[in-house]
């Protein structure tokens, strides 16, 4: 796999529209369904919206991974239910800021990665649904990875971060404060550069205290709908 040559914006919304409605397609009446905080997951709800008009998914609900689309999915008339009451989900919708050929990606461009990765660790499928602009060859080429840290914490784990090569950068608000996930912490983007090992970067982030979250999703997606100027098409993990 290599890097996709950069598309337009027209392109960019038609594609996340057409991987969208194919995503949705995979949802079942009854099913509990989380949702990704991403634009190309919210892409999703209006063709789930569809569906849901149309009689084909009773007695789903959907678990959202942040506020944004939970206020999304209320607004198109769909169940809205949480992780208190459904614990295991059948499925999980996410977008991805990259992804590479194992599945494996960076999410966190929103600001929703710690959430979002509940809820991808809570569902018995994870599916990554994106443009085939986000696909690459090598996580971190490109892409900062995102890592969420307590504010109390901000000075060591900025140090920390430098240490390992991370190159972090506080994100800020256009006021320039720093912005804050929904449990107040704060992001540093993180330009380690290409990662030859996402799964080794991942268990050494995980191990240290003041780290909220991270933006490396190892292990997690199953499958990924991919929409590019071919068409939609399904990418599964390589069997390991």
């Amino acid at each position: 796999m290599s890097d996709a040559a950069p598309l337009s914006e027209a392109s960019i919304q038609t594609l996340k529209q057409a991987a969208a409605s194919h995503a949705a397609s995979l949802v079942a009446p009854g099913m509990a369904v989380g949702l990704g905080h991403g634009s190309t997951a919210v892409a999703v709800v209006p063709a789930l919206a569809g569906r849901w008009r149309r009689g084909e998914l009773d007695g789903t609900v959907f678990v959202p991974a942040a506020h944004f689309m939970a206020e999304a999915l209320r607004r198109h008339g769909l169940p809205v239910g949480s992780l208190d009451d459904w614990p295991v989900l059948d499925l999980a919708l996410d977008g991805a800021d990259a992804i590479d050929g194992n599945l494996d990606c960076i999410k966190g461009g929103g600001g929703a990665l710690l959430y979002e990765k509940i809820v991808g660790q809570a569902a018995r499928r994870f599916v990554l649904v994106a443009d085939a602009g986000k696909l690459t060859a090598r996580l971190g080429t490109g892409h900062a990875v995102p890592v969420e840290a307590t504010p109390f914490a901000l000075a060591p784990v900025t140090a920390f971060l430098t240490e390992i090569g991370g190159r972090p950068t506080l994100r800020r608000r256009p006021d320039g404060d720093p912005m804050r996930t929904e449990r107040g912490n704060v992001i540093l983007d993180c330009a380690f550069g290409p990662l030859p090992d996402p799964a080794g970067l991942a268990a050494v982030l995980d191990a240290r205290a003041g780290i909220a979250g991270h933006g490396l999703f190892v292990g997690l997606a199953s499958l990924a709908v991919i929409a590019g100027p071919d068409g939609v098409r399904e990418l599964t993990r390589p069997a390991s």
